[in-house]
């Protein structure tokens, strides 16, 4: 309950740590985007909708605006290369043998080629999908993606991610409708993207199991 509440009222938490501890709050705000981007298991942590908050608190002059969006444009892109390290050299120590349950070697060539021909708008659009921008970089080591290219894409998924949804919160956050409706728009950014995906992952289900 107490990370839902920090999710829906991130603005609130941060004003709080700001008051309380002032710069120390740009190492957490590094530390939260590099956990949820870098580590497979903490897909949760909020993304789109602290970057938003941010980009407002900068806005005010609570925050410095080009500080904030260096460090965690340098967050997202180190978190990502951590996922697909850890993807890469633990992927095929799990999946080292052919025939045990957990490999399945038509499988891991066909992510391997959808990776290398689609694998740089996969990686770039996953940063503005919750879940999948955990996911995304963690696949891309598994499929043995080509390190040069992945962190090509990674980097300008990474900029285009944060200095997009900041400036918008930069610009936008302080108007007093954003402010009153900031916790519906929190939903909205959270919930219009998860039915993005679950639609498409439902018509490729229904597209496979037709063909």
């Amino acid at each position: 309950m107490l990370l839902a509440d920090f999710i829906l009222h991130v603005d609130r938490y941060l004003e709080n740590f700001v008051a309380s501890y002032g710069n120390w709050v740009y190492a957490l705000l590094f530390l939260i985007i590099f956990v949820e981007t870098g580590l497979v298991v903490m897909p949760f942590l909020p993304g789109d909708s602290l970057l938003f908050v941010v980009g407002a608190m900068c806005g005010v002059g609570l925050m410095s605006y080009p500080l904030a969006v260096g460090l965690l444009i340098a967050a997202a892109v180190a978190g990502n290369q951590s996922n697909y390290t850890i993807g890469h050299y633990f992927g095929p120590r799990v999946f080292q043998w052919e025939h045990s349950r957990f490999f399945n070697k038509r499988a891991f060539e066909q992510a391997h080629a959808f990776y290398e021909k689609y694998g740089g708008i996969t990686i770039v659009a996953a940063r503005f999908m919750p879940f999948l921008r955990t996911f995304a970089p963690f696949v891309a080591g598994v499929a043995r993606m080509t390190r040069r290219k992945f962190t090509f894409f990674d980097v300008a998924g990474g900029v285009l991610w944060v200095g997009s949804i900041v400036s918008a919160g930069y610009f936008f956050g302080s108007i007093p409708w954003v402010k009153a409706n900031l916790e519906k728009i929190i939903w909205g950014m959270i919930l219009i993207p998860g039915l993005i995906v679950l639609f498409g992952a439902w018509k490729a289900r229904r597209k496979a199991a037709v063909t």
